[in-house]
């Protein structure tokens, strides 16, 4: 009886060590560089690409019309001092306009393009937490923290940093 006590008392020891080391493991403290995600991430470089596209198109018109209003402005120039003064104030008032329709179309493509910069940089992100939150679940992590080389994680050691297997992964996942 002893002998089968002993045993039972082995075979749960054994157990209680073998829980103890592997619920260690899933509650091991670890992290991603949220950095080298966001640049090693494949649809990183497509959308910035995809968004340099239409910022060069946009800036472009943006341009084109500051030319226009520039040549305007050079030919009222030469051609002032054959003007009346209606006539004078007549042009000045319409180059005033001009001028400040241009700015005003300048200023809403540049607010176009922060706001566009941020949705795309939004749905990077959020693909990023998306697979890094699964990858956590799948590998029973409680926490994986995200550095950003703000000072946030100050020291980890061999084996803490995630990043370039979440990266893997990653890239692994929007290839399909």
């Amino acid at each position: 009886m002893n002998k089968i006590n002993l045993s039972v008392a082995m075979v749960t020891l054994a157990i209680a060590i073998f829980s103890l080391i592997k619920s260690q493991q899933s509650s091991e403290l670890v992290y991603v560089d949220v950095n080298k995600l966001l640049e090693g991430y494949e649809k990183t470089a497509v959308v910035r690409a995809e968004f340099q596209k239409k910022s060069v198109v946009l800036r472009a018109n943006v341009d084109s019309l500051l030319v226009d209003w520039q040549n305007e402005l050079k030919a009222y120039e030469k051609e002032r001092s054959k003007m009346s003064k209606k006539e004078l104030a007549l042009k000045q008032e319409l180059l005033g306009n001009k001028q400040q329709q241009v700015n005003n179309y300048q200023q809403a493509i540049q607010k176009q393009l922060q706001s566009e910069d941020q949705k795309t940089t939004q749905t990077v992100v959020n693909d990023i937490n998306g697979y890094v939150k699964e990858y956590g679940k799948k590998h029973r992590y409680k926490i994986i923290f995200g550095a950003s080389g703000g000072g946030n994680i100050m020291y980890a050691g061999e084996g803490a940093d995630l990043t370039e297997e979440v990266l893997e992964g990653l890239n692994a996942a929007y290839g399909d």
